[in-house]
């Protein structure tokens, strides 16, 4: 028995919300300040707040897999249509996928740039 679309397309949100959780979260906790040794020590980066670089990081890496999560609940579907009335197509099927998947990889290289210019 097949599922029905309202369980398909809810199964497809709970997967993006955890994409987007888990890459917020994975942002944010790369980016937790770390403890100084010594008490009262001068800030480790000046000129800009560093705050907001965080929040752009986890923003970027949570939002493209947000996107991703998306992408590939929409190229899925289609690919296993596809799949199903024509076997030979797998080949191309992946790659599709593989650059639907590519989006979140670009949001998390993005953040990670983003992270290293803050020394």
């Amino acid at each position: 028995m097949f599922p029905s679309p309202l369980t398909r397309s809810t199964l497809s949100t709970l997967a993006v919300l955890m994409l987007l959780l888990g890459g917020s979260a994975t942002a944010l906790l790369l980016a937790a300040p770390e403890a100084s040794a010594a008490e009262g020590s001068a800030p480790l980066r000046a000129g800009i707040d560093s705050s907001w670089v965080f929040i752009g990081a986890a923003l970027a890496t949570g939002l493209s897999s947000l996107g991703a999560g998306f992408a590939v609940a929409k190229v899925g579907v289609a690919a296993v249509g596809a799949l199903a009335e024509k076997p030979e197509l797998f080949g191309r099927l992946l790659i599709f996928i593989g650059l639907a998947e590519g989006i979140a990889i670009y949001g998390l290289i993005v953040s990670i740039l983003m992270l290293n210019r803050l020394g």
